[in-house]
C-alpha cells in the first residue's frame, strides 16, 4: 500500500502521533483514511479546494498544508487508543498541542494576506 494523501505522508503523521500511538491506528491503511478526512476538512473550512490546485502551489504554502493535515491526522491516531501512552494526560497534551498548531495553520491558510505573501493566489 502507498500513501494516498496529497498534503502529507504516513511518516509525517507517525512522527507527530508519537511512540505511544496504537499499533492499529498508526498504520498506513488507517492513516491514509485520516489524511483524506483531514484534507477534506481543510478544503471545506477554507472554502477552497487545495487538493485540485496542489501541484501549482508555492512550496511554503504546501508545507502549511502538510502541517495542518498531519496535525489533524495525528490527533485521529492518538484519539483512536490512548492506552499506549504513559498516561491519558500525556496523550491529551499531545492532542492539545497538535490542535493548537492545526488551528494556527488553518488561520494562515484562510488568510488572504498570507496566501498573497507566499504566492498562493
Amino acid at each position: 500500500m502507498a500513501d494516498t494523501g496529497i498534503f502529507c505522508t504516513t511518516a509525517e503523521v507517525q512522527y507527530k502521533a508519537g511512540a505511544g500511538a496504537s499499533a492499529v491506528a498508526n498504520t498506513e491503511a488507517y492513516i491514509n483514511k485520516y489524511v483524506e478526512q483531514a484534507e477534506s476538512a481543510i478544503n471545506c473550512h477554507c472554502k477552497y479546494n487545495f487538493s485540485d490546485t496542489y501541484a501549482s502551489l508555492n512550496a511554503d504554502f504546501k508545507k502549511l498544508l502538510t502541517e495542518a493535515a498531519s496535525d489533524l491526522a495525528a490527533i485521529y491516531v492518538i484519539n483512536f487508543d490512548m492506552s499506549g501512552f504513559t498516561s491519558r494526560q500525556e496523550a491529551l497534551t499531545m492532542i492539545n498541542v497538535l490542535w493548537a498548531r492545526y488551528q494556527d495553520a488553518l488561520k494562515d491558510l484562510f488568510d488572504s494576506n498570507v496566501k498573497e505573501f507566499i504566492g498562493a493566489t
